[in-house]
């Protein structure tokens, strides 16, 4: 088990990773991949009323599923992030600014769905993580997430710096394992079913994408 940063640290590294991505954020959009158009939708999703994403970066995605209809509420931990959402979506979209263990603590509220894209399930230790997504479904409710594949050999977490190698050690970890033990860690957590992939890239020999989706009977 690595050993934990201080909260305060993190949000610093995440806030310098908002300012660099939220001078000019784009249009709603839902792409579960690294690359633009390629795979599949929203119908991951199923056909929630009201969906939780977890780390939810620009706000793009919740943007995209508030323009359908959907009640779509996002956490991110950066105040910088959450800022730009909220100016950039307004009312369409509701966002926290929480670190996702403890929001996801210290709320009852009950979603259809949860998701994230290279966002929280990426960053957070699966065995701390999952019990409490599945506590936040209702029966029938999916947790969806994507992110790249772990570089074979590597698994578990993998400690990452802010910036580069100098100054202040600031750093997060970031989770990757096979398909197969994804899966595992899922059922364990209380999921009735899991299916996890990874989807090529539409190039030969790029880096393709792990998604993943598990159900709460």
């Amino acid at each position: 088990m690595p050993a934990r940063h201080n909260q305060d640290d993190e949000r610093d590294l995440w806030d310098s990773y908002a300012s660099s991505v939220t001078r000019e954020i784009g249009a709603p959009v839902m792409n579960w991949t690294q690359y633009a158009g390629h795979g599949p939708g929203a119908d991951l999703l199923g056909s929630p009323a009201r969906v939780l994403e977890i780390g939810c970066g620009t706000g793009r995605t919740l943007a995209y599923l508030g323009d359908r209809g959907v009640r779509a509420t996002g956490v991110d931990m950066s105040p910088v992030m959450v800022d730009a959402v909220r100016e950039r979506w307004g009312e369409r979209v509701t966002v926290h600014c929480a670190e996702v263990l403890d929001f996801l603590r210290g709320h009852d509220d009950q979603y259809d769905a949860v998701y994230s894209i290279f966002g929280a399930v990426w960053f957070c230790d699966p065995g701390k993580l999952l019990p409490l997504v599945v506590k936040t479904l209702g029966p029938g409710g999916r947790l969806v997430f994507s992110h790249p594949p772990a570089i074979p050999g590597a698994y578990g977490p993998q400690g990452m710096y802010k910036g580069g190698f100098a100054g202040r050690a600031q750093f997060t970890y970031r989770y990757g394992y096979t398909p197969r033990k994804w899966e595992s860690l899922l059922l364990r957590a209380g999921f009735s079913e899991a299916e996890v992939r990874i989807l090529d890239a539409p190039e030969p020999g790029h880096i393709g994408t792990l998604i993943a989706r598990a159900v709460v009977s």
